[in-house]
């Protein structure tokens, strides 16, 4: 008998338009997959990430298994493919209602769909224009910010990971284990060229490196975040990093409520909001698809 092809759909996420935001191919499995073919399609899409979903028809409400795979390796946790996994459910009409629960390596994470007309007030400051369609709110675990022990070899191998660009700040994430890195200005953090091969010698998942956002921008602050150990030189757009991102930032600024830029040559936006009481990190960001197609193999 013949194979049944595996649909899949490829979405840039955390923006409206195409090309921009970060892409992930979404594939929608009819049965389990062997760990191995999931490695080798993620290879071959070559995305930052490529992810699988699975109904879970045992549960009474809307529920599908999700997993994340970069080119090398499976991940516990990617925002932006959730976001993009969560589009494609919504957008073909497989979930009947306004929320998902997605089962993944990191619990249970909810998404929702909320008409943009609810953003209103959040985007105003952007650009004035009443926004269309629909936004994805992800229910993410807020990420921990830990001290960095200052050790002379390690700020020598972080200044040749920033190509000896000045820094403020060094931070640990937890559990993500990122390093978390203040630049100077917004500018520094778009012109900065980073040296891939020092960043890939560092210990831990990767490097975000992060500002404050110009006065007037519409932005509360910028970042970046590298990961080449993944096969990821640049993430597009990282959720992820904006759990632990959105932690530092609301202790800075005094507020949990934050609106953040990423500064790839993709771009892209998130709007966060932290819940302290609960621990929670709540990313919102709109989502488009681009490519649709059938895996034959």
């Amino acid at each position: 008998m013949e194979a049944k092809g595996v649909r899949y759909c490829v979405v840039d996420a955390f923006t409206d338009s195409p090309f921009k935001g970060n892409p992930a191919a979404v594939c929608l499995l009819e049965e389990e997959k062997k760990d191995e073919w999931m490695q080798a399609v993620a290879r071959e899409f070559n995305f930052s990430q490529t992810c699988y979903l699975t109904r879970d028809s045992d549960s009474s409400v809307p529920r599908f298994r999700l997993r994340w795979f970069t080119p090398v390796a499976e991940v516990t946790l990617c925002g932006h493919a959730t976001l993009a996994a969560a589009h494609f459910l919504f957008s073909l009409g497989l979930v009947g209602s306004d929320a998902v629960d997605l089962l993944t390596l990191s619990g249970i994470l909810t998404a929702k769909r909320i008409p943009a007309s609810e953003m209103v007030d959040s985007l105003s400051s952007q650009n004035g224009n009443v926004p269309h369609g629909f936004f994805i709110e992800l229910n993410f675990p807020a990420v921990s910010i830990a001290g960095y022990d200052r050790i002379a070899n390690e700020e020598l191998c972080l200044s040749k990971c920033l190509n000896g660009a000045s820094f403020n700040e060094i931070h640990r994430t937890t559990p993500l284990d990122d390093l978390l890195v203040l630049l100077p200005s917004a500018t520094a953090v778009t012109e900065l060229e980073p040296d891939l091969d020092e960043v890939r010698k560092c210990n831990g998942r990767g490097l975000i490196v992060t500002a404050v956002a110009p006065i007037g921008s519409g932005f509360d602050f910028f970042s970046r975040f590298f990961a080449p150990k993944f096969g990821i030189n640049e993430d597009p757009v990282c959720g992820s990093a904006h759990c632990a991102l959105a932690s530092y930032w609301s202790k800075k600024l005094g507020k949990t409520d934050l609106i953040a830029y990423q500064a790839s040559p993709r771009s892209g936006i998130l709007h966060l909001h932290l819940d302290k009481t609960n621990n929670r990190v709540f990313l919102r960001g709109k989502a488009i698809s681009v490519m649709e197609g059938t895996l034959l193999v």
